[in-house]
């Protein structure tokens, strides 16, 4: 099965591409971005939004944020793998977790970025559609903080990002959850 390519200026074929991102600023820059990279862009802001460009469209890339208000891109990456499993998806996160890129790779993401990442990083990323055994195994030790961090976010992956719920089931108060997160960014 053959890949499509990233534009070359003598390409006369234009790759399509979706972006699903609710930060409306970042989602316009990225937009115009691979649009002047020879891309065909849409742009979506929910999984209904999504949803609805699917009803029409297919799309050869993707760039899925893993966190839309109070929805989880993890759903839009499985309608786009289960709508054309050939489409090359690529999560964006403000904090990437171990658990989130388990589930966004299983759920049909060829990667998962951390914010902030650009336009550059996100091509690389659609031309990277195979792992890469040579990446250097990292010697740094995960921080309790970072631990108590990623477990708090696949809690409240798991919960479909609903505060109270995560709260019940970490075992602490709401408000307790409420201030960890204001401490860190989930977008």
């Amino acid at each position: 099965m053959n890949d499509p390519a990233p534009p070359s200026p003598e390409s006369s074929i234009s790759p399509s591409l979706v972006i699903v991102e609710d930060d409306p600023a970042f989602g316009r820059t990225l937009k115009r971005s691979f649009e002047r990279r020879g891309y065909e862009v849409q742009h979506a802001t929910s999984p209904e939004e999504l949803e609805a460009l699917l009803d029409d469209d297919s799309f050869d890339y993707a760039v899925v944020d893993l966190k839309l208000g109070t929805a989880s891109g993890l759903t839009c990456v499985q309608m786009l793998s289960q709508h054309d499993p050939a489409t090359c998806i690529v999560v964006l996160t403000g904090f990437a977790s171990i658990a989130t890129a388990v589930e966004a790779i299983k759920l049909g993401a060829a990667h998962y970025l951390a914010k902030p990442a650009n336009t550059d990083d996100i091509e690389e990323a659609f031309a990277q559609r195979e792992g890469n055994p040579e990446v250097p195994l990292e010697g740094r030790k995960t921080s309790i903080k970072t631990m108590e961090w990623e477990y708090i976010h696949s809690t409240l992956a798991d919960c479909d990002f609903n505060i109270s719920e995560a709260a019940r089931r970490l075992g602490m108060h709401r408000r307790t959850l409420a201030r960890k997160l204001e401490k860190r960014q989930l977008k």
